[in-house]
């Protein structure tokens, strides 16, 4: 796969997910978080207009059904600790963050 690779950033394949409003809402803000940026809990929940509902924010993201191409794994707590992911698989949280920071460094010395 190429985002495995490094050598795609962006998911252009057309994605349909269910869930409920809030749950669509929230997966098409964290589909607007660049590769390799994080944001909080907090963040998502303001930039879909429910500023007080981070846990809620937090378990739309716990199901989320297409990990990656939705990328959940760009969101960590307030304090930039990473938490809550897909059945506390944090190691696999950790990877995706450092392989996206990897890519941008290398590509930032080519």
């Amino acid at each position: 796969m190429l985002y495995f690779a490094g050598r795609l950033r962006a998911f252009t394949v057309p994605l349909a997910p269910r869930g409920t409003a809030f749950q669509l809402a929230v997966w098409a803000s964290l589909c607007d978080i660049p590769f390799g940026a994080r944001v909080s809990y907090r963040d998502i929940a303001g930039a879909v207009g429910r500023p007080r509902a981070v846990r809620a924010v937090g378990q739309a993201n716990r199901a989320n059904p297409l990990p990656v191409f939705i990328p959940c794994h760009r969101v960590v707590g307030a304090d930039g600790r990473l938490v809550g992911y897909a059945g506390d698989a944090l190691d696999l949280k950790a990877w995706l963050l450092d392989h996206e920071s990897r890519v941008l460094r290398a590509q930032t010395l080519s």
